[in-house]
């Protein structure tokens, strides 16, 4: 009997070893896809051109076609197992992925990626500073936002239980008015655009909106990045950071971000862009922890230019009254005048920029 079974078992892992090979054999294999750019460099900048060839190795079947997609947008395709492709003058800064799709005639398909990362062919100028005047700031204020109306400051304010907007006279830095955050809102950057004041807040994917003569909340709006940190706007679009090297462009009419722009210089991704103002056709961004301020230009991404405020106020701890970093900028479009100061910072200064040799 234990033979009868012995037998049977052995019977039938034959059968299925048999099966499985047969069926192994059956199985119509994956293309192999190779891509390979050239110039094979790691800084490849704006206005470059690459070549991308596209080798498919076919082990079994026949190949119906290869599609070659930049972006996940379809550039082009190809029933050859090589072939070239030209991406003329790249413009488009920051990373990209080039991804190949080859598909035999049975339908299995192969895949592979390629990544490539464009920086800005613009060098920027260097800027250092000389104070022109300062004035009171308050020393309670956490600054997050900070923009001239009118001749009027207003600035937006951080901390849990702390964070607000305030109407402030410019040189005196006395409180014309203010709304104060719930408790459990971080305040962050702020911009006004058609007599509305918009306000992020820092890590609740939430924003505000509020009248400007009146500061009532009239309106709330919802971001998917994880945070929220400068603001400004060009007169159409709103323009907010979030702690990395993007500016997200949002339709304020329904608050969808129409376009995304990465900033980069010559060196890479500028990355922590926070405080923001925009003036003259271009964005001033405060880079996080730095005393750095960066000109960008918005449409392609590039920094033109970089203002090193070192010096303006030590960021030094003092038990009696600490100070933060340097956070708000802040330009009078009626007479080109430039306003900085920093989280907890007892003056407001009005520099004048000197460019370096």
């Amino acid at each position: 009997m234990k033979l009868k079974i012995f037998s049977i078992l052995v019977i039938s892992l034959i059968f299925l070893s048999a099966f499985s090979c047969t069926n192994s054999s059956e199985r119509s294999r994956k293309p192999v896809v190779k891509i390979v750019v050239t110039p094979n460099k790691k800084n490849l900048v704006s206005g470059d051109s690459v070549s991308v060839r596209v080798a498919v190795k076919i082990k079994d079947g026949e190949l119906e076609k290869s599609a070659l997609y930049l972006d996940n947008e379809l550039i082009e395709t190809s029933d050859n197992t090589e072939f070239d492709y030209l991406i003329k003058n790249f413009k488009t800064l920051g990373k990209h992925q080039i991804k190949v799709v080859a598909t035999k005639s049975d339908g299995v398909e192969g895949v592979s990626f390629q990544s490539l990362e464009i920086l800005s062919d613009i060098e920027p100028e260097m800027f250092g500073y000389k104070i022109i005047n300062s004035y009171p700031h308050n020393t309670e204020h956490f600054t997050q936002g900070l923009e001239i109306h009118q001749d009027v400051l207003y600035e937006s304010t951080g901390e849990n239980g702390k964070s607000g907007i305030f109407k402030k006279d410019l040189t005196t830095g006395k409180i014309l008015k203010s709304v104060k955050l719930e408790d459990k809102y971080f305040g962050e950057g702020i911009s006004i655009l058609n007599d509305k004041i918009y306000q992020l807040t820092y890590k609740s994917q939430i924003g505000f909106v509020y009248d400007l003569n009146t500061f009532a909340r009239i309106d709330s709006f919802t971001y998917k990045t994880p945070q929220g940190w400068g603001l400004t706007n060009d007169q159409k679009f709103l323009i907010k950071t979030d702690g990395t090297e993007v500016m997200h462009f949002i339709n304020p009419a329904d608050m969808e971000v129409i376009r995304r722009v990465p900033v980069y210089d010559n060196q890479g991704p500028v990355q922590y862009l926070n405080e923001l103002e925009y003036y003259d056709g271009y964005v001033y961004a405060n880079i996080f922890t730095t005393n750095l301020v960066v000109k960008i230009d918005p449409e392609t991404g590039k920094v033109i230019s970089k203002i090193n405020l070192e010096g303006l106020l030590p960021v030094t701890y003092d038990p009696k009254k600490p100070v933060d970093v340097l956070n708000g900028i802040a330009i009078n479009k009626e007479n080109g005048k430039f306003y900085v100061t920093g989280k907890l910072w007892p003056f407001l200064f009005e520099v004048g920029l000197i460019k370096k040799d």
